[in-house]
């Protein structure tokens, strides 16, 4: 698959050490969870035991600082592990929501007693995270959460809903986005901590069904009158949550145009192995000069996508990847994800629409790059802010 599209190593790949993890990532998905997708996608969600074996594998946490339990690495290894689970075709485990945007705010947000207490086990897969921003009738507007925290002595009395909350049927750990202060805008949201095991009031919905990420559980959260400690408070005090998640949010976006890349690469990597073998016409598919021309053209806009994600993640490492450059790689990557994808479904013909084919799966689950983490529309608006 790293072959698909031949870019020059970025210099952040360049090391050895870099390149081994990848492999090992690599055999890791393909030995443990390829055999098991399948199945993933009927019952819409991967089982706990799974998440322990990526914390055994080290797959858990992997930037996390080994001081509190992680693999002591960066989001160079963060990066890698999104590759090869595009590349292998492991949709729907929501290890990148857990490792590259939830354990970051413990690490950089949490007081020392909190990252003592939940990065070692969310690194164990003791704990799985999810974090619960999004609100019915929120959509991408975090300023408007309805989800209130109130004090109550030595407590945080938590009421309010949440909805398309990635992780939801298997989290026990999830940093819930709460006005602490309803009468203070975006400087009254707080994020809270709430481990799910240990309260009364936290109720699961339905695992939502998606025409896509089949084996991904996506749920409705209800919390009614969840009592947690004043402790589980992110940050020093009240008020910060907004400004936590905008210091987080290019990250998260990033992401989002790393999973795009690495999806492009496969769907890239089926398509010339799908039309070198099927027969029409006394030939092959790929002797039509249509098909060549069409996947070069893919395979060109591919690799302008991969150079562009590299120079990104090269930002991120020395945090300069500011909001409007992320809000281009996950945009711009997620548009061009859907329309590579549908290019080379057209170049299956009838058998790309059936979902046992990877293109028709992958058609399905690229479908929503384009609207999680902010919909595209949002991040054009950001981009235009920086102009």
């Amino acid at each position: 698959m790293q072959d698909v599209l031949d870019v020059a190593p970025a210099k952040w790949r360049q090391d050895e050490e870099i390149s081994i993890f990848s492999d090992a990532v690599g055999q890791f998905f393909e030995r443990e969870c390829k055999p098991h997708v399948e199945d993933w996608r009927k019952q819409g969600y991967v089982p706990r035991e799974m998440w322990k074996k990526a914390g055994d594998a080290g797959l858990l946490c992997a930037s996390v600082s080994d001081e509190y339990g992680g693999a002591g690495g960066d989001f160079r290894h963060e990066a890698v592990i999104i590759e090869q689970q595009q590349w292998k075709g492991i949709d729907g485990f929501g290890i990148t929501l857990h490792n590259a945007i939830i354990a970051p705010y413990i690490e950089t947000f949490g007081s020392e007693e909190q990252k003592k207490n939940w990065l070692p086990r969310l690194a164990s897969g003791d704990l799985i995270a999810a974090i619960a921003m999004t609100e019915p009738g929120t959509g991408s507007d975090l300023q408007a959460v309805k989800t209130s925290a109130k004090k109550d002595g030595n407590h945080y009395v938590i009421n309010g809903s949440k909805t398309f909350i990635s992780n939801g049927q298997t989290a026990n750990f999830v940093v819930v986005v709460a006005k602490t202060d309803p009468t203070k805008g975006s400087k009254g949201i707080s994020l809270i901590c709430v481990e799910t095991d240990e309260v009364e009031g936290f109720e699961r919905g339905r695992n939502l069904s998606k025409i896509g990420q089949k084996a991904a559980d996506t749920s409705e959260l209800f919390f009614n009158d969840v009592r947690v400690p004043t402790s589980n408070l992110l940050g020093a005090e009240e008020g910060q949550g907004f400004v936590q998640l905008m210091t987080k949010l290019p990250q998260e976006r990033h992401v989002i145009g790393l999973q795009g890349v690495g999806m492009i690469e496969r769907a890239i990597a089926e398509t010339v192995a799908y039309v070198k073998q099927r027969k029409a016409f006394g030939g092959t598919i790929w002797d039509f000069q249509n098909t060549q021309f069409k996947l070069a053209e893919c395979k060109t806009e591919a690799t302008v996508a991969k150079v562009f994600a590299d120079h990104c993640t090269e930002l991120l490492l020395k945090n300069k990847l500011d909001a409007a450059t992320a809000s281009m790689s996950k945009y711009w990557i997620s548009d061009l994800q859907c329309k590579i994808i549908d290019e080379c479904l057209q170049l299956h013909g009838g058998y790309g629409y059936m979902d046992e084919y990877p293109i028709g799966q992958m058609y399905a689950d690229a479908r929503v790059q384009r609207i999680y983490g902010g919909a595209n529309e949002v991040m054009k608006m950001l981009i235009a802010r920086s102009m």
